[in-house]
């Protein structure tokens, strides 16, 4: 069932959502924020609100650094549901990248998937923010692509090409290259609009709705679904055993 695992070279992962868990470090910025104002929304409320407007901004400004995207992103939040985020509340929001949590299958699993692949960052983030993910991941990726030295966010294409470009300076063809996400909206779409198959870590496969990604802009079938990065990696193991 996975045997085509062993004809990859590389992975390209998101990161934010798919190895760092963003929905803690954005949801909690907000849930405290909410609750200082006295709004009775919980955090998947508010980042079903958040969603939006964060893509929008990302839309909007592709060259903005991301903490100014996430503190316009939360302001913007504030004027919709008609409470004023302050600058300082905004700026919690902008430097909280590095805190943002690992997923507890992140480190061990990509450890595994090392064994079989180089594996290659495609985030939204800027450079800084994902450096202090990285160490919290605690694995060193063969390549880092981040948005600030693209010039855009995720869905553009612009990042995709930037990929392509990535992969084919190290040598290899793009259907050596399987791109690993949870975001069906910044990943999947125009990941496989480049033809690239790709394996859906669906890390909300037990909640509802999309949290703090927008619902996906097209109809979209993942190559691959695994409930888990842990899981995707038993699957490796064993296609690389057989």
């Amino acid at each position: 069932m996975y045997e085509e695992f062993t004809t990859f070279k590389a992975l390209s992962f998101d990161c934010y959502g798919t190895l760092i868990d963003w929905e803690t470090g954005i949801g909690s910025v907000l849930v405290e924020w909410a609750q200082s104002i006295g709004i009775s929304a919980n955090q998947e409320q508010l980042l079903n609100v958040y969603a939006d407007h964060e893509a929008a901004v990302e839309a909007e400004f592709p060259s903005m650094p991301y903490p100014q995207v996430l503190e316009q992103a939360f302001t913007r939040v504030g004027v919709e549901l008609g409470y004023e985020v302050s600058e300082k509340q905004a700026e919690k929001l902008g430097v909280s990248v590095p805190d943002w949590p690992a997923f507890a299958d992140s480190h061990k699993a990509l450890e595994r998937l090392h064994r079989h692949y180089s594996l290659i960052i495609l985030s939204n983030v800027n450079r800084e923010g994902f450096d202090a993910s990285e160490k919290r991941l605690g694995i060193q990726f063969d390549e880092i692509l981040v948005a600030n030295e693209i010039g855009s966010y995720k869905p553009s294409p612009r990042n995709f090409h930037a990929l392509l470009s990535r992969i084919d300076e190290l040598g290899l063809q793009p259907d050596q290259l399987l791109h690993v996400a949870q975001s069906l909206f910044h990943d999947h779409v125009p990941a496989q609009k480049q033809g690239l198959k790709t394996v859906w870590i669906n890390r909300r496969h037990n909640q509802p709705g999309w949290g703090a990604t927008p619902e996906p802009s097209a109809e979209v079938y993942p190559t691959w679904e695994f409930p888990s990065l842990a899981a995707f990696a038993d699957a490796v193991d064993a296609a690389f055993t057989d």
